[in-house]
């Protein structure tokens, strides 16, 4: 197998009406994924609800997270959340742009 360099912040639109999903690599286990948002939220009647676990950290700009339980996370450039698998959970606020690293890890 070859590794590869990648940039998480190079190759950046200056704008996008949608959120920009790039997959870097993934297996069954895990996937990593680069998500660039334009000022994007979560629709205010759905909830994500995945099986997966999920870790992000905000590369650039800032983001708000909400749970379900209504605690709030206000992350910032350099921040990280752990997401566990069911957590329901909201994007409501995202900086234009703002630039994610998110790594989602299936249990078997």
């Amino acid at each position: 197998m070859n590794s590869t360099i990648v940039n998480f912040l190079d190759n950046i639109p200056t704008s996008s009406k949608e959120e920009i999903f790039q997959t870097i690599t993934q297996n069954e286990n895990i996937k990593i994924e680069r998500i660039i948002s334009y000022g994007q939220t979560t629709p205010k009647e759905y909830w994500y609800d995945q099986s997966e676990d999920e870790f992000v950290l905000v590369l650039e700009g800032e983001a708000k997270i909400s749970y379900d339980d209504k605690s709030i996370y206000h992350l910032k450039k350099g921040d990280s959340l752990y997401i566990k698998a069911n957590q329901k959970h909201q994007v409501t606020y995202t900086s234009n742009p703002t630039i994610w690293l998110a790594i989602f890890i299936t249990k078997n």
